[in-house]
């Protein structure tokens, strides 16, 4: 075998090794335990299903442990105008590293849409994969991460952009909804309430 043949040999198996990792399998063991990886699963375990990593807007170009965990476990918060609260929550994330989506809710299609996936409306809300957080606290929000695999150090990019924040209930938000807009929430006083409506916001 030629030196150049023998180049380009490794040079090909390089590359269909780097499209393997670009790939997160998720599998089925004979145990019933779900497995997430980056390499194909074995023959007694059965394939759930596989997508690229960069399929997601969040994980492109992200280190691969960071990728791994927002694919497995997304964050996205929920947060309302003028909360303190939910600034302090927005800032850990960010100094922390961690790759996230935001949801405001500001009228009262988002706040039932809040109901929905929290089943409260106390705002900020974190979700961490199927982990639900309410209200900030640092050491908590910390702990859901870590159970969730995400790196203690920070590890994104110093290019990365993260996604605009958008409404909790983009498709309900019409002009008529936005007619009964919810009051912007302060956390150190009680919510304010028009006649006959019950906002429900909670901090």
């Amino acid at each position: 075998m030629t030196k150049t043949r023998s180049i380009s040999i490794m040079f090909i198996s390089l590359l269909a090794t780097a499209s393997v990792q670009a790939q997160l399998y998720k599998s089925l063991g004979p145990d019933g335990k779900v497995t997430y990886s980056d390499t194909p699963p074995p023959a007694t375990q059965k394939l759930l299903g596989k997508k690229a990593l960069n399929e997601s807007e969040q994980t492109v170009n992200l280190p691969y442990e960071l990728s791994l965990a927002v694919s497995k476990n997304p964050v996205v918060i929920y947060t309302a105008n003028r909360c303190a609260p939910c600034d302090d929550g927005r800032k850990m994330l960010k100094s922390s590293g961690i790759p996230f989506s935001e949801k405001t809710v500001k009228t009262d299609p988002d706040l039932e849409k809040l109901r929905q996936i929290s089943g409260d409306t106390q705002l900020p809300f974190l979700s961490v994969g199927s982990q639900k957080l309410y209200g900030f606290n640092a050491e908590e929000w910390k702990a859901a991460l870590n159970k969730a695999a995400y790196p203690s150090n920070n590890l994104l990019p110093g290019d990365y952009r993260y996604p605009a924040a958008e409404s909790a209930a983009p498709a309900e938000n019409t002009a008529k909804s936005e007619k009964n807009t919810v009051p912007s929430a302060k956390p150190a006083t009680p919510p304010v309430s028009q006649p006959n409506v019950n906002n429900g916001f909670r901090f």
